[in-house]
């Protein structure tokens, strides 16, 4: 699997570009903004695009689906907890924003998001918001505002949860292999061997 990384919006948003190296088939994760620059960078890798995922409803993660979605004509996909804050996505920046269009297809614990000969798991991990999901497989993980290298996603903001998130990460995410890539929503990538080792939210959680 080839993963592309675009750094949009001005909360510098990991929007991903995840492709099948044999069909060339693949997902964008997290428009956040730039949809043209999203789409030129579609064209050169030469993608042919099938879905595009939001981990999870804030404005810096999907404010470039409906211009995103007019350009590739392709399916979006959400888990249906996060459909509420998807609508009026926050930080005061709704306004700014075109309406945005409808979830084409909600997406939960167990499911598969199929392109090309790649698979990536559902994993339900709420705490940032209600309905944060991350995806796994082909050796890496998806993790939007949930885990970042060496921090852990904001639970200040409406919907947020310190016990939910943390939860996530620990049953969740640090079940996965230590060598399996972290891709997150802002910032670096890791790997989750070196977060469970390193990451001072989750080490100095332990008494909580």
């Amino acid at each position: 699997m080839i993963v592309e990384n675009l750094v949009v919006s001005m909360f510098a948003t990991n929007c991903y570009i995840a492709v099948c190296e044999e069909t060339g088939e693949g997902i964008v994760i997290d428009p956040g903004a730039g949809a043209e620059s999203i789409h030129n960078r579609i064209k050169a890798v030469d993608a042919k695009i099938k879905y595009i995922v939001n981990t999870h409803g804030h404005v810096d993660h999907v404010a470039a689906n409906g211009k995103l979605k007019e350009i590739l004509e392709v399916p979006i996909l959400l888990n249906r907890d996060d459909l509420e804050l998807y609508k009026k996505p926050g930080f005061g920046l709704s306004i700014l924003l075109s309406k945005l269009p409808e979830p084409d297809r909600f997406i939960s614990e167990g499911d598969k998001i199929r392109f090309g000969n790649i698979a990536l798991n559902v994993l339900e991990t709420p705490g940032h918001t209600p309905g944060g999901v991350s995806l796994y497989g082909e050796g890496c993980v998806f993790t939007g505002d949930t885990l970042f290298a060496g921090s852990i996603g904001r639970t200040d903001l409406a919907g947020g949860s310190l016990p939910e998130i943390l939860g996530s990460i620990k049953e969740k995410l640090l079940s996965l292999p230590d060598n399996m890539k972290v891709y997150p929503g802002h910032g670096p990538a890791s790997t989750i061997g070196h977060e469970a080792k390193t990451n001072m939210f989750l080490i100095n959680s332990s008494n909580l």
